[in-house]
């Protein structure tokens, strides 16, 4: 068969049969319904053995377009006196025959668990879950447990400053160019997915204490990785009780925005603790060293395992 494409002048003077139609467009979008988890539940328990689809649903089946309509519309289950529970699905189904998608019951049987969807291309139907109905033996009334799919969004190119984008969408995928970030909108707030700020080195100078290996940092995926270096003392011994700044900086996009993080480290066989500074606090981002023994010039200092914290 020779290659072909559609639509063009050269196919069928620009026409598009039904069956070409849905292989163009099938993944034009996903399969389900507009909307996310925390909107009502598209099917619901009717009165006895019926079930409620709700008015005004948007949906999409391979690209043909589905609405329940303005009003709700009721579906019947049918009755079960086979002795064991049945589970029935409601499904939105596109049928081949006419190319018309409904939202349908499809009967299972009992014992046997839920029916399995028809997803196939081709002939025949094509079916996407809304919801599963179990029927107890001898029921009179029907349980439904929601089961939509909801037709996703599609990753979106950005930057990472704000309001790019002034009307997200619950479940917006960005790929941020500029920071390499892979985010999500979870609602309240963009969330990395992933990311990768490479191996940071945070070195900075005081005054009293010397970089004798480099201190640095690494973020992925929303989670920042501090290794401090050594460090020598300068200048002056330091007593027991006073607090010294150690010679790092964590850069502002790699504090924890509220919560300061402590660590261990070693001076002449003695156990000491610093302190890692949150973005919230009058010493952000600057480590000091906070419990330790008289320290004198010349003394090194060795942190013990690093730390790790969120920021995203």
């Amino acid at each position: 068969m020779a290659q072909d494409s559609w639509p063009s002048p050269a196919h069928n003077s620009r026409a598009v049969t039904d069956v070409e139609y849905e292989q163009l467009a099938a993944r034009f979008s996903d399969d389900g319904v507009d909307g996310d988890p925390s909107m009502p539940a598209v099917v619901t328990a009717g009165a006895g053995l019926t079930v409620t689809i709700a008015a005004d649903v948007q949906g999409s089946l391979r690209g043909h377009a589905w609405t329940s309509g303005a009003s709700p519309v009721t579906l019947t289950i049918a009755a079960n006196t086979a002795g064991q529970t049945r589970t029935d699905r409601v499904v939105l189904r596109l049928d081949r025959s006419d190319w018309t998608v409904r939202a349908v019951v499809k009967q299972g049987t009992p014992g046997a668990g839920p029916p399995t969807l028809v997803t196939g291309a081709g002939f025949g139907t094509y079916e996407a879950l809304l919801a599963n109905v179990t029927v107890l033996n001898g029921a009179s009334s029907v349980t439904v447990t929601r089961g939509e799919r909801y037709v996703g969004a599609r990753i979106r190119p950005c930057t990472s400053q704000p309001n790019t984008d002034p009307n997200p969408r619950f479940g917006d995928v960005t790929w941020e160019v500029d920071t390499k970030r892979l985010r999500i909108d979870v609602g309240s707030s963009k969330q990395n997915i992933y990311s990768d700020s490479g191996v940071i080195g945070i070195n900075a100078s005081v005054l009293s204490w010397s970089n004798e290996v480099e201190s640095v940092l690494q973020e992925r995926n929303g989670s920042v990785h501090l290794r401090l270096g050594s460090f020598r003392r300068l200048v002056s011994n330091l007593a027991a009780g006073d607090e010294s700044r150690l010679p790092v900086l964590i850069p502002s996009a790699y504090r924890h925005p509220t919560r300061d993080q402590y660590g261990g480290a070693i001076v002449g066989g003695t156990a000491c603790r610093f302190i890692v500074h949150a973005a919230s606090t009058n010493r952000a981002g600057q480590v000091w060293l906070v419990n330790h023994p008289n320290i004198s010039a010349g003394a090194s200092l060795l942190p013990l395992s690093g730390q790790s914290w969120a920021v995203d």
